[in-house]
């Protein structure tokens, strides 16, 4: 069974920046994808980014170029820098561990971002 925390959500003005972090456990993390998705009131999750276990990035276009993500294998932790942030990406953010047979995702941890 595989657990995922994540921390770092907050509120911050258009413009700024955020890091969040989610913290894996029970698994072989170096070998599993790892990715960021986040869901706003009344819509649907999207995706926002993913790091293979390979080290390939793919993000989202809505945050492309402001977005990064990456891993921490010896601390089993994946990250999220967020900068340049807008009142659109106000959501939930959570963190998704895909095993190749299994999913897992977090509790989420929420973003919000003020005009």
């Amino acid at each position: 069974q595989v657990q995922l925390v994540e921390s770092g959500g907050g509120l911050v003005q258009a413009g700024g920046s955020l890091r969040l972090s989610c913290a894996a456990s029970g698994s072989d993390f170096s070998s599993n994808a790892m990715a960021w998705h986040r869901q706003a009131p009344g819509k649907q999750r999207e995706f926002v980014a993913v790091v293979t276990s390979g080290g390939t990035t793919i993000y989202a276009n809505s945050v492309k170029g402001r977005f990064t993500i990456s891993r921490d294998n010896a601390k089993n932790t994946v990250y999220l820098q967020m900068n340049s942030l807008k009142p659109e990406d106000t959501a939930v953010y959570l963190c998704k561990c895909s095993t190749g047979y299994k999913d897992y995702w977090g509790q989420g941890t929420q973003v919000t971002v003020s005009s």
